[in-house]
């Protein structure tokens, strides 16, 4: 692990893994040019990240990209994510249409430049699959979020996830099943594939904490919401509905106000997102009703 511009750069095992193969089978050098793809795609959205003003802690290298560790990830943008996202494999089209461009002048034979262009676009397009952590995956979470609760967001990008990851190893494994020859089994893809099936059913149960840290960066993103002045966006609950039902209502990129209402339609009180997620950080009760925030 080494650390520039104030970020932590490390190699996943996975990398050294592949690594270790490359030099035993003779394709080492394919492999540092690998490397060098990965790391420029990382610096695409590092740049983008900066340039959004984002805290970027740590990056890991991958085989097929990287992850990125982002201070308050949970509270950031969805717009902004999906541009830092999509700035991965931009820099894969770039690279690939450039070393095409080498080959039909040929300052680069043809072979290298088919291969560097062929890695290039590999890479990016592997990236836009909709698995979390893939740029693909991002892109989906930020979609979602135009629609879905923060919380439905949690849970439906890591299902997608996961049946994607799911559906990687079958691809793998159908086709030496088919044929009745290991040969055609896919080690690398089956690799990849357990790696982000295992990752994705790791966040799947983390999903409480991911959303209490959500709900931490909440707290401190609203009181800046207020402050600049904003739209708000009314949630309509309930007298008996609970603290933790109407948290897992709030949306990524709104401001809320919950309003309680009794069943004639009269509204009893109206709370800001503030007083609700205090109100829970504060002691944990997440099964009481919100109009007991009032008493």
């Amino acid at each position: 692990m080494i650390k520039l511009g104030g970020i932590r750069w490390s190699v996943h095992p996975l990398f050294v893994l592949i690594m270790l193969a490359s030099v035993l089978t003779g394709y080492f050098v394919e492999l540092l040019t690998l490397f060098a793809i990965v790391l420029v795609h990382e610096l695409g959205h590092v740049i983008a990240a900066r340039g959004f003003g984002w805290t970027v802690r740590e990056v890991k290298l991958l085989p097929f990209g990287g992850v990125a560790e982002v201070e308050d990830g949970s509270g950031l943008p969805a717009r902004e994510e999906a541009l830092v996202a999509i700035a991965g494999p931009l820099q894969n089209a770039w690279m690939a249409g450039a070393a095409w461009l080498l080959g039909q002048l040929g300052l680069w034979q043809h072979d290298w430049a088919a291969y560097v262009c062929q890695a290039n676009l590999m890479i990016g397009l592997f990236n836009l699959l909709p698995i979390l952590p893939l740029d693909g995956g991002k892109l989906m979470q930020a979609g979602l979020s135009r629609t879905l609760t923060f919380h439905g967001t949690l849970v439906w990008g890591t299902r997608i996830s996961l049946l994607f990851s799911a559906l990687m190893i079958v691809c793998a494994v159908v086709p030496a099943v088919l044929s009745g020859n290991a040969v055609h089994l896919h080690l690398n893809l089956i690799a990849v594939g357990l790696f982000l099936l295992l990752t994705n059913w790791t966040a799947y149960r983390n999903i409480p904490f991911l959303f209490l840290r959500f709900l931490t960066n909440r707290a401190l993103s609203s009181t800046r919401a207020v402050s600049r002045g904003t739209l708000a966006f009314p949630i309509i609950v309930p007298k008996g509905y609970t603290v933790l039902a109407a948290l897992r209502l709030f949306k990524r990129d709104s401001y809320h106000l919950i309003v309680v209402m009794e069943e004639k339609g009269d509204i009893l009180a109206v709370l800001p997102e503030q007083r609700l997620v205090s109100g829970f950080l504060s002691d944990g009760k997440a099964d009481r009703a919100v109009l007991e925030l009032f008493m």
